[in-house]
């Protein structure tokens, strides 16, 4: 019997049904579509905790998916592996004439794809790969010389000048369903298999709340209130469809659009300057810095115990739940850096291990901003200092006394460093970096 000739969709950073670009076009041709996702080996086996969150999420999020397939009386294929090797086992078990999915645009997925893409070219199957994750791709903003942005502002007045009803034009997956490969449903893998511990969390919804969005410019520096939306994880994972949610925020809030365009903005330097993807500075003279790297000043800030009550929150609140309110995220970033003269990498790379919407572009480009060696107007000297952080954002101590309730006992560390000598200590530093380099 002859296998029935079908194409694939690869689910990515896209584990939704609805609005889905590269589904859409795969369900959009005249030969049914196997929906396909990958626990990647390549990525998993990197992870040293197995109770990562991240695994969690996505666990769940393939299982409510699947919940979706299965009513349309098909089924995700879900596999656990290297997906070279998966893509050869799919090509033995099926004729598929092409492999459709969306976009990815950081360093190992455009290393992965390449690799994938040749495999497929050589059987004669073809790699179709579509924007889905931002509105705005590699160099569709641009300047009016053709280079890319370097500085946000200008970057977002032509990003809004750009955008128009065909950019947040959504994607009728619905209605094309019935061109979807019909099976029994298919098992979905344990966390168990794949070495992670089953875990009960509680992931914050995919709900735009209106209120918090309209409020958003007057309530989102404050980390005690719940003044921000929390969808960053369902962005990161595209458990929501970024068009819908900027065509919902547009009109009512700028400073929430504002957010979604850095996203954006970050996005678009990692794919014109992918040497910050590969651990280097955005402006060069910033790798000279002549950093103190202290291990034991590091443990103490990655556990919580500077003796700083709002960076040590901070820290706690990531430690447990994955998440940080992204104020907070500036003054410990800041404070890592500028305080104890530890390598920014450090600390980029201890978020990109905890936190739940971690995201290479945007964590790389927020941990450059707060080292002062990424595209930021703003000179080096500036540095938070937390005693006014907190008395500006946090002045009846309601988000310390959640995380840090001891910040009053003596058992609570004295500070790790003084302010004012940590500051005039950044300062020369840096400024010899910058002199010796100029």
């Amino acid at each position: 019997m002859i296998p029935q000739k079908m194409n694939i969709f690869w689910f990515r950073r896209d584990l939704r049904f609805h609005d889905n670009a590269g589904f859409f076009q795969a369900l959009n041709q005249p030969v049914p579509v196997l929906p396909v996702f990958i626990f990647d080996k390549d990525i998993l086996d990197q992870l040293e905790d197995k109770h990562d969150r991240r695994v969690v999420f996505i666990h769940q999020a393939i299982h409510s998916l699947q919940q979706q397939m299965v009513s349309k009386g098909s089924s995700l294929k879900v596999y656990y592996g290297k997906p070279l090797d998966i893509f050869e086992r799919l090509s033995q078990d099926f004729d598929i004439n092409c492999v459709y999915t969306n976009h990815d645009y950081e360093p190992y997925a455009l290393q992965r794809d390449r690799g994938i893409t040749e495999f497929l070219q050589a059987k004669g199957i073809s790699f179709q790969s579509f924007k889905d994750q931002v509105i705005f791709e590699k160099n569709e903003v641009m300047k009016d010389d053709g280079t890319p942005y370097t500085v946000f502002t200008p970057y977002s007045k032509k990003w809004k000048a750009r955008l128009n009803e065909s950019s947040l034009a959504s994607y009728d997956t619905n209605s094309l369903s019935h061109n979807l490969y019909q099976q029994l449903p298919q098992p979905i893998p344990a966390l168990e298999e794949m070495g992670f511990h089953l875990m009960t969390l509680d992931f914050p919804a995919s709900i735009v709340e209106d209120d918090i969005v309209r409020n958003y410019k007057a309530q989102r520096d404050f980390p005690a209130i719940k003044g921000t939306s929390k969808l960053s994880v369902h962005l990161r994972f595209g458990t929501i469809s970024i068009r819908e949610l900027a065509r919902h925020v547009m009109h009512l809030s700028e400073p929430f659009l504002n957010e979604l365009i850095w996203r954006e903005f970050y996005q678009m330097i990692l794919w014109n300057f992918p040497k910050v993807g590969a651990g280097q500075a955005f402006k060069p003279v910033y790798d000279f810095i002549e950093w103190r790297n202290n291990e034991a000043e590091f443990d103490k800030w990655c556990q919580g115990q500077t003796g700083y009550p709002i960076v040590d929150a901070g820290m706690r609140e990531l430690n447990a739940t994955g998440f940080m309110h992204n104020r907070v995220r500036m003054v410990v970033a800041s404070f890592l850096c500028k305080h104890l003269l530890i390598d920014w990498r450090w600390g980029e790379a201890y978020f990109a291990e905890k936190l739940l919407d971690f995201d290479l572009a945007s964590n790389n480009g927020g941990w450059q901003w707060a080292a002062g060696s990424g595209c930021d107007a703003a000179p080096y000297f500036r540095i938070f200092n937390p005693r006014l952080q907190t008395e500006k954002f946090d002045k009846d101590l309601a988000y310390i006394r959640k995380w840090v309730p001891e910040f009053q006992e003596f058992s609570y560390p004295a500070p790790i460093v003084d302010h004012d000598m940590a500051r005039k200590r950044c300062l020369e530093v840096y400024s010899k970096a910058v002199q010796l380099k100029l």
